[in-house]
């Protein structure tokens, strides 16, 4: 029969009752249940991976959260669990004395500390043999316990998963403990961005930080997050992207520059998408979009396999290889190539029409170039699997970015998708101080029109480039998208440790 919440919440009242019973009669014991430190100097990956039999006798000090018990009369088994796996302890009543007495108290979820030999067991399982025990933390409130049985076949097979998902993503700490693969993809994303800034080191790139406090905000098309500074009485907003920053430092005559930033949106929220997310942008002086491009997908192949050892993953079915060179198509030619229509010369109304044709349902307020973006979203972007350049766009689209070379109206840029996602933007970056102020007042009226996420003028940068900046090459990764992919994680929640949620109830 299902629990009731009531039952669940009296039964879980009663376990806490227990364990605050339990912690009174550690101290009554002389006990401290939460003692200041404990001298370990191993891991349990490595005490299993280097024991071998009939080697002479090792003493290891061991720690990590208890995760299974088997209390008996005069013996004890139990798994505890650190950052790098489990390791079964054993515990004799002769060996350890009164301290067994006090394990008898010990609970699924303490912490604590096992000094002892490490041998294999009759089952053939490396254990720790204890001489002493330490409890070094007393859990208060019962672990959601995932039980694990190993099948026929070898595989580990979960029952009663910590499963419900917006409980697990507002008590990740519980979520970390008891589901060893979520652990396992927040290494990996930490394995990603130490790879992206070993990539950009290793070419001498500069890493920088700029403010994440701005009195004008700018450099992506976006709502911000207002605060107010009371010692200035000035309204600040919360970055959305550090590109104008980054390019004042080009200004400033640094060659190359990059920052991992946490940057924030005030939008929607999705499976792609969380106010706060982390992003990565790189400058280079005397580059254009091409060679960012391939450098782009140098450094996303190169961060492949350093996450999984291969340059390919699995994604819904989808075998995605990131082996350079990826796809190239201009974003008329794939509107194109999946609608049938080539809308290269279409004014505002034929783009509308076109759009209605789709059954797309527009803003009127957006102007042409956001209504390409809405039809290249629904008509093309679903069918980029494999990793794909994106070029070229139309100029009202882009307003930081240079004209292209060649094609009246469009722009130097590429965006790069992969299994439908987009995961970074780049230009051939705009340094005419001249057309940028007619962008930036494109921009404004575009605000007027009701665009809430045109982009605002910005004195102070049109006074770095009237300095001048050379030509020069920007890229923005979205680094939780591509933790995303090269983890087959499906939200983008499953990558951040503690995502933004709605009040708790």
């Amino acid at each position: 029969m299902e629990q009731q919440p009531n039952e669940y919440h009296e039964e879980l009242n009663s376990l806490m009752a227990r364990r605050r019973e339990e912690l009174g009669a550690l101290r009554a014991l002389g006990i401290d249940p939460y003692p200041y430190d404990f001298p370990r100097d191993a891991s349990s990956d490595e005490i299993v991976s280097s024991f071998v039999d009939d080697a002479p006798q090792r003493i290891v000090a061991v720690a990590g959260r208890i995760m299974s018990i088997r209390k008996m009369g005069k013996a004890s088994f139990c798994h505890i669990q650190d950052m790098q796996g489990r390791i079964q302890a054993y515990l004799r009543k002769d060996d350890i004395g009164a301290v067994y007495d006090a394990f008898k108290l010990m609970d699924i979820g303490d912490i604590i500390g096992v000094k002892g030999y490490v041998f294999r067991t009759k089952m053939g399982e490396v254990s720790v043999h204890a001489q002493d025990v330490v409890l070094l933390s007393k859990s208060l409130r019962p672990l959601p316990i995932v039980k694990e049985k190993t099948d026929a076949d070898g595989n580990k097979v979960t029952f009663d998963p910590f499963a419900d998902k917006e409980t697990r993503y507002r008590q990740r700490y519980v979520d970390l403990v008891v589901n060893p693969g979520v652990r396992a993809t927040f290494v990996k994303r930490s394995l990603l961005v130490r790879s992206i800034r070993a990539f950009l080191d290793d070419r001498n790139f500069l890493e920088v930080e700029t403010p994440v406090l701005q009195p004008i905000y700018g450099g992506a098309s976006a709502r911000p997050f207002v605060t107010h500074h009371n010692t200035l009485d000035m309204q600040l907003y919360l970055r959305i992207a550090d590109e104008l920053y980054l390019k004042r430092l080009i200004v400033g005559g640094f060659d190359a520059v990059y920052e991992i930033s946490k940057n924030f949106r005030n939008e929607g929220m999705d499976r792609t998408h969380n106010p706060e997310f982390t992003s990565m942008e790189v400058y280079v002086a005397y580059k254009d979009y091409l060679w960012m491009m391939e450098m782009t997908e140098q450094m996303i192949e190169q961060a492949a396999v350093a996450l999984n050892g291969t340059k390919t993953v699995t994604l819904g079915g989808n075998e995605i290889n990131f082996t350079a060179p990826w796809k190239r198509l201009t974003m008329f030619g794939a509107i194109e190539q999946y609608t049938g229509k080539n809308m290269r010369s279409y004014d505002e109304s034929a783009l509308r029409a076109a759009a209605h044709d789709l059954h797309l349902t527009l803003d009127p307020k957006i102007g042409a170039g956001k209504i390409v973006d809405e039809i290249f979203s629904a008509s093309v972007q679903p069918h980029l699997i494999q990793p794909t350049f994106i070029m070229d766009y139309p100029v009202e689209l882009s307003p930081l970015a240079k004209k292209h070379r060649s094609e009246e109206g469009l722009v130097e840029r590429f965006e790069g998708f992969v299994n439908g996602q987009e995961i970074c933007n780049a230009f051939s970056e705009l340094n005419d101080p001249v057309d940028q102020r007619m962008r930036f007042e494109e921009q404004v009226r575009l605000r007027e029109r009701g665009d809430d996420e045109a982009q605002t003028m910005d004195e102070d940068f049109l006074r770095s480039l009237e300095y001048g900046m050379p030509p020069t090459a920007g890229l923005g990764i979205g680094i939780d998208r591509l933790v995303m992919l090269l983890t087959e994680s499906e939200s983008i929640r499953d990558v951040i440790f503690f995502p933004q949620m709605k009040p708790e109830r």
